[in-house]
């Protein structure tokens, strides 16, 4: 093989090996800040689970209940959100805190009282929460927000997904958000399934830290 032929081989396997080596490195690079995220949000989950909890609060018992904001008003039919209140039930459950079922909450509270706690009107979401026996009331609300993408052109989902915790007489003691979007789909519960799955640990860690502190200060 002439020089000219064995430098040019040579000079395409260099470039080969260092364009091979920029992808690794670039590749390595972006799992380390990862893992780094993952440990920094680890971090922050242990902080908030950390704080003390009254065993007398852990006795008492929450309802979680889910709805859907609409063109219409509120969809609450619980059963619609299984998923969903699985992600937060289970979590919140792990953590030593007293949950209903869903079933439960569907045989004693009718659905006229379920949309009174999103309406805030607070009279009737009393009546509800005296009813089933509940002392706090976690609602979780799912709200989407559609437009076109001015770069993409287009249609945008943007999925938000708000956690509040009252107490029986309507006193707020915890608020968290959880907000993603989608360039396209209209899987609107299938987007908030995977916001909730993929940042629940931290949401629910919020809302301990928040119910052990504000609730217990009572």
């Amino acid at each position: 093989m002439p020089h000219s032929r064995l430098r040019l081989a040579a000079l395409s396997l260099s470039l080969s090996l260092i364009a091979g080596g920029a992808q690794a490195f670039k590749f390595s690079e972006e799992e380390d800040k990862s893992k780094a995220e993952d440990q920094a949000r680890a971090q922050r989950i242990g902080q908030l689970v950390s704080v003390p909890c009254k065993k007398q609060l852990k006795n008492q018992k929450i309802m979680v209940i889910i709805a859907e904001r609409t063109s219409n008003g509120f969809n609450t039919t619980q059963s619609r959100y299984g998923p969903h209140f699985q992600a937060i039930n289970h979590r919140l459950r792990a953590l030593g805190l007293k949950t209903y079922t869903q079933e439960e909450i569907r045989a004693q509270i009718a659905q006229a009282e379920l949309e009174a706690h999103f309406r805030n009107d607070p009279d009737a979401a009393i009546n509800a929460s005296k009813k089933l026996g509940a002392s706090f009331i976690l609602r979780g609300l799912i709200t989407t927000q559609t437009g076109i993408n001015p770069v993409l052109k287009i249609n945008e989902v943007a999925v938000h997904m708000g956690f509040t915790l009252v107490s029986a007489g309507g006193k707020t003691l915890s608020s968290v958000a959880a907000r993603d979007e989608s360039y396209s789909g209209t899987d609107t519960l299938g987007m908030a399934l995977t916001l909730v799955n993929e940042q629940a640990d931290e949401v629910v860690a919020k809302l301990y830290n928040d119910y052990c502190r504000a609730a217990g200060a009572k």
